[in-house]
């Protein structure tokens, strides 16, 4: 097992590969007394490294999914004070920094994709491989599920959706079908979902793609909010990272990508690590399917009172081809 593919399990059912795990650590370089964030906890992979890697460091990890707290409070419990676990979303962590007086901080990490529970996971209703309600919240405490934002959306905005958050071209016939089952009282599952999908685009896989994937993603990223999530961490960054500190970014589709290579371009704040995204190797590629399409950023946050000098780095030679911008639920 490589450090790029960190499995962590404990028997309590959440089994989740942590992301291109060497290469954070590498653009982290945690250090004794540092205090850093993780704002996506997910298994505690990310975190448990952190401070593997650093004895003296101490992390502070959020998530929204509740049960993904639960699981990294547990996880995490052998770090005793060096690890925080905190229910909450990004708009949540500058005012639990200044509540708990900790100042700036000296990293930050984000791993922006779905973990492989909530996948899994029937009930969540974010994959078509199993039949599920449609709910497909990453917090199930909180906020309106797909089904309720089918619902609400009319059929030209549901198409605005699926077009504008999931790439499909076709979203004018598959919000028509959405629609159309709706009305018929046809439309309260994953598997009623992904038959009115086939039915407006037919059932060829394209690239070995499934036809609802567009679909799905786009209502997964609509539910959660996660285009206005991410644009609010970054604009929160600057403000709570200490000049030399590091954001560590990963994405999993071309929306997300582009909103942090955007962030980063502005040479007032940032100082890239490197010019072109990361992706994981072949080693990682081959024990961690669902990691292909992952890209990791990574800048340090500039010291606005010192001089700048232009020191971004020469183009990669690492493999940086684009991959499919898609998750495959």
């Amino acid at each position: 097992m490589t450090m790029a593919a960190t499995i962590l399990t404990d028997g309590d059912g959440f089994e989740h590969v942590s992301v291109m795990v060497g290469e954070v650590l590498h653009a982290l370089a945690p250090r004794d007394g540092g205090i850093y964030l993780d704002v996506t906890a997910g298994g505690a992979g990310h975190s448990s490294a952190i401070l593997e890697r650093a004895p003296g460091a101490r992390v502070v990890a959020f998530d929204r999914d509740p049960v993904a707290v639960g699981i990294a409070e547990r996880r995490l419990s052998r770090f005793g004070s060096r690890a925080s676990v905190v229910h909450g979303s990004f708009e949540d962590v500058e005012a639990w920094l200044a509540d708990e007086r900790l100042g700036k901080v000296d990293g930050l990490l984000a791993d922006l994709g779905v973990s492989s529970p909530q996948l899994d996971e029937a009930e969540r209703g974010m994959s078509f491989r199993f039949e599920g309600p449609l709910d497909m919240r990453m917090d199930i405490t909180s906020g309106e599920t797909a089904q309720e934002l089918i619902e609400r959306l009319d059929q030209d905005e549901l198409a605005n959706v699926i077009y504008e958050l999931g790439g499909e071209h076709r979203s004018r016939r598959v919000a028509r079908c959405i629609k159309q089952a709706e009305e018929r009282g046809e439309l309260g599952t994953t598997t009623d979902l992904r038959r009115a999908v086939v039915r407006a685009v037919g059932p060829r896989r394209i690239g070995g793609v499934d036809p609802a994937t567009r679909t799905f993603q786009a209502l997964r990223i609509a539910v959660n909010r996660e285009i206005e999530q991410l644009a609010g961490l970054l604009a929160l960054a600057p403000r709570i990272l200490a000049p030399g500190a590091v954001a560590a970014l990963i994405s999993f589709h071309s929306l997300e990508d582009r909103l942090v290579k955007r962030a980063f371009l502005d040479r007032a704040v940032w100082r890239r690590l490197t010019k072109k995204p990361l992706t994981p190797g072949e080693g990682e590629l081959a024990e961690n399917p669902r990691s292909r399409s992952a890209k990791l950023r990574a800048a340090i946050r500039i010291d606005p009172e010192a001089p700048q000098f232009d020191s971004e780095p020469p183009e990669e030679e690492l493999d940086s081809s684009p991959r499919l911008a898609l998750e495959d639920p």
